[in-house]
């Protein structure tokens, strides 16, 4: 009787697969047999699409020929994503939509490795080899811990873990498979060749906008690069892929979304013949690559889709007293009046400095996410001088950036008066002070929140004001060079 052809296992990878050894070669020597009364179809690649979420996920569209013959077929389809989400999934036949039904779908990821073989060879023979060249051959009777056989004659050998150098195994098992495989039981009409679609969801892909922005020297205007940042860390290569990516918020009950790497500020533009097309698709906007993309696992990938130069900006500042300013986040009205005369009194001596253009200028739509600003040394150096993240921002609308903290400005708030006229009524007087240690003096917006409560007036101010919304008013105030300004106000609050 012919001896059986081996599959080896080369210590060391089985540490790895909790074994304690680890796996550096496979040597697959005889295949396993297709199941009996089918026929197994393997793909020819045809085309594949994807299309990527802002939320983590994304919608792979695989288009594959396969030869089918007449009755029941099996129909093998590897290199899917090892995250996929199997109850997504979606076959069509596109050659004989009538003619093809599906009798069963499955996902295959009992992947081979070393443990699974040991547990699925129990009671069958294997063979052992050890750090000294000895051969040991047997039935397994354990895989756990030390390797446990027992030879022809009934004895009993233990092997101890450490001391094993290879493993070998007649074949490969059925259930075991080297890729993530979705499997289809067909019947099929008819034989012959057949373009099949599938379709199916996987997270492990995200994508995010990378915006880099050059402001020029004299603050008024700026060059605006956007760059589509996907990451891909969903187990499968997408290889030469039609890239879409929508931009939106879709209500999803699929949790998660992966964070891409950094990305240095070294990517260098694209030539306009291949930039993104951008179009609305349904109440989202979609985002197309006009020529084929490959798409690798555990890869970070960038493609220009906006560039824009000399866009009209301004830049100015911003003192917000008591940190809970318009500009950033927002005050909570408790939902009764604030009469504690210490509360909101705080002092937030920084000076915000603020970036506004418009997107009518870059005549596109800008999806959410990350700004880098730069601005030019005078040795012609690029530094950067701050970043920020916006919204999905519409063509049309501003993008206002928080770049950081001026350090010339320096700005203090202080309580100068607090009285109760009644029992349904108080009064409050704040001074504010903008220092400017500068050489030229500067406009600052000095920002104050009336949170006391919603029905309030304001009886005296030493400038004019204005109110922003129903609870935010703003001072527009010129502060010299090297001196300061003071703005006083006093407000009346009064309540049923």
């Amino acid at each position: 009787m012919p001896r059986p052809r081996f599959l080896r296992f080369v210590a060391p990878v089985l540490a790895v697969l909790g074994l304690g050894i680890a796996c550096t070669s496979l040597a697959v020597e005889a295949g396993r047999p297709s199941p009996g009364g089918t026929s197994t179809a393997e793909a020819a690649d045809a085309g594949l699409a994807l299309t990527v979420y802002n939320q983590g996920t994304a919608l792979v569209r695989d288009r594959r020929r396969f030869t089918l013959q007449q009755g029941i077929n099996e129909l093998r389809f590897a290199d899917v994503a090892a995250s996929i989400d199997p109850t997504s999934v979606l076959f069509a036949s596109l050659t004989d939509p009538a003619g093809t039904s599906v009798l069963e779908q499955n996902y295959a990821y009992d992947l081979v490795g070393a443990a699974a073989l040991l547990e699925k060879y129990l009671d069958q023979e294997i063979r052992v080899v050890t750090r000294d060249g000895t051969l040991y051959t047997g039935a397994l009777l354990s895989g756990r811990g030390d390797i446990i056989l027992q030879d022809d004659d009934g004895r009993v050998t233990v092997v101890r873990l450490d001391d094993v150098q290879e493993f070998s195994f007649p074949e490969l098992p059925d259930g075991l498979i080297t890729r993530p495989t979705l499997v289809w039981r067909l019947q099929a009409s008819r034989g012959g060749p057949q373009d099949v679609e599938i379709t199916y969801l996987t997270g492990g892909i995200t994508w995010q906008s990378d915006y880099v922005v050059r402001l020029a020297a004299d603050d008024r205007s700026l060059d605006l690069d956007g760059w589509v940042t996907v990451a891909n860390t969903s187990g499968a290569t997408f290889r030469d892929a039609l890239l879409k990516l929508v931009a939106g918020d879709l209500q999803r009950l699929l949790q998660g979304g992966l964070s891409a790497d950094e990305i240095q500020f070294m990517a260098q533009p694209t030539a306009a013949a291949e930039r993104v097309a951008q179009r609305e698709f349904f109440e989202y906007h979609l985002y197309e690559v006009p020529r084929p993309v490959t798409v690798r696992d555990q890869e970070t990938k960038q493609i220009e889709f906006v560039r824009a130069a000399d866009v009209a900006a301004e830049k100015f500042f911003v003192y917000d007293g008591l940190p809970c300013g318009v500009y950033t986040w927002s005050c909570v009205s408790a939902g009764y009046p604030q009469t504690d005369p210490s509360h909101g009194v705080a002092s937030n001596p920084k000076v915000m400095i603020l970036l506004e253009f418009d997107t009518d200028d870059v005549d596109a739509d800008l999806p959410r996410g990350r700004v880098r600003v730069y601005q030019e040394d005078i040795d012609g150096a690029a530094l950067l001088i701050g970043e920020d993240t916006i919204d999905h921002t519409p063509k049309g609308e501003t993008v206002r950036l928080y770049v950081g903290d001026a350090f010339d400005l320096v700005g203090e708030r202080v309580q100068t008066d607090f009285v109760r006229p009644s029992e349904k009524s108080l009064e409050e007087t704040y001074r504010i002070i903008v220092r400017n240690h500068k050489d030229e003096a500067v406009e600052v917006r000095v920002v104050e929140h009336l949170f006391r409560w919603t029905n309030w007036r304001i009886l005296r101010s030493s400038h004019d004001y204005e109110e922003l919304d129903s609870s935010t008013i703003e001072f527009r105030i010129d502060v010299p060079a090297n001196g300061q300004t003071e703005v006083t106000y006093t407000v009346r609050y009064t309540w049923p």
